[in-house]
């Protein structure tokens, strides 16, 4: 709860300091400088999403931007301070457990350089903003959709770790596809990493193998293990469904553009405070949203459709709010 209330306090500075204008010290465009540094490889979908926010920001915006991927934890600290060392404006990345300690004691050391990193814990003084995906609304919204197109009244998902940024996308599934089916029953398999297709993948199998036939890949390898099994897939935070038009039915996408937009805004302006801008990944900032259903458009039932357009529309109206649960599901297996 007090995170909550943190994020909402976060939100409101946030947003007067978007729209104030003037006031400190003021970069153009051509002497700003962002550095990205992730701990796994772009490839990997939430490293992606800020990697892509970033060179969007380089195409539409000239700043000069630079990253490191693949970043071991040893030499997150390192990697950090060269860049801090070289004068870049504002320096982002992943962060969380292994890269949440160094991140913050390089932005500690360089106070008059602007950090933002991914993180489940609150923003530190003066400097080192934090964010997160907070996509558990189209997550919901996959939920409901996942919840009527099951045969088998099971659906199966596999995470990565069992914190409370990848519990509550989740929990807000299995949220959504209980307000629609009372009999669904939903499997829970964490691989304990952020990126290894592989064991996602070989854990999707045995969900299938248990009865699941339409699985919310909240991790990359899980759409692999759909498509050959022939069962269907929700996916996570990018679209895959170009890659699986026969499989993947939705995906909670996460947008990273608010984020670094007013990220970059507020410090060219002088006006960079160590906030919390969580705020900005859910729908009400574009931060979210459901994917298109494309090749699956025609194939879910029109009920199923209007359900997930109403609720969409309330939760952008603000009369229904997706409940926001970090705790660990029940149903994980073992």
């Amino acid at each position: 709860m007090r995170r909550i209330l943190a994020v909402a306090v976060g939100v409101l500075a946030l947003a007067a300091l978007a729209f104030a204008g003037g006031g400190g010290e003021k970069k153009t465009a051509g002497e700003f400088k962002v550095a990205a540094v992730f701990q796994t490889a772009i490839e990997e979908p939430w490293d992606g999403v800020i990697h892509q926010a970033c060179l969007r920001a380089q195409k539409e915006l000239g700043i000069k931007y630079e990253f490191a991927e693949k970043v071991a934890a040893a030499d997150f600290e390192k990697v950090l301070r060269e860049y801090a060392e070289r004068g870049f404006d504002l320096i982002v990345g992943d962060a969380f457990l292994a890269g949440e300690e160094p991140s913050r004691r390089v932005a500690k050391a360089y106070p008059k350089i602007a950090f933002a990193f991914g993180s489940e814990f609150g923003p530190a003084a003066p400097n080192y903003a934090v964010f997160d995906n907070w996509i558990h609304e189209p997550a919901y919204l996959c939920g409901v959709i996942a919840g009527r197109v099951t045969k088998k009244n099971v659906l199966g998902v596999v995470a990565a770790i069992p914190i409370g940024e990848v519990n509550r996308l989740v929990n807000a599934f299995k949220a959504g596809a209980l307000s629609v089916n009372k009999n669904v029953k939903v499997k829970v398999a964490y691989i304990g990493g952020w990126f290894d297709p592989p064991k996602a993948k070989e854990a999707a199998f045995a969900m299938i193998d248990k009865g699941a036939d339409v699985m919310y890949a909240e991790r990359f390898g899980v759409s692999d293990a759909a498509k050959e099994r022939k069962v269907l897939a929700i996916g996570n935070v990018i679209d895959t469904q170009a890659q699986y038009p026969d499989t993947v039915v939705a995906s909670a996408l996460w947008n990273m553009e608010p984020t670094i937009d007013l990220a970059l805004k507020t410090v060219k302006a002088g006006k960079f405070v160590a906030a919390d801008y969580g705020p900005y990944s859910m729908m009400k900032y574009k931060g979210s949203e459901l994917s298109p259903l494309g090749t699956f458009a025609a194939k879910v039932p029109k009920p199923v459709l209007d359900k997930v357009a109403a609720r969409q529309k309330e939760i952008l109206a603000g009369s229904y709010t997706v409940k926001v649960d970090d705790g660990q599901p029940k149903g994980t297996a073992k």
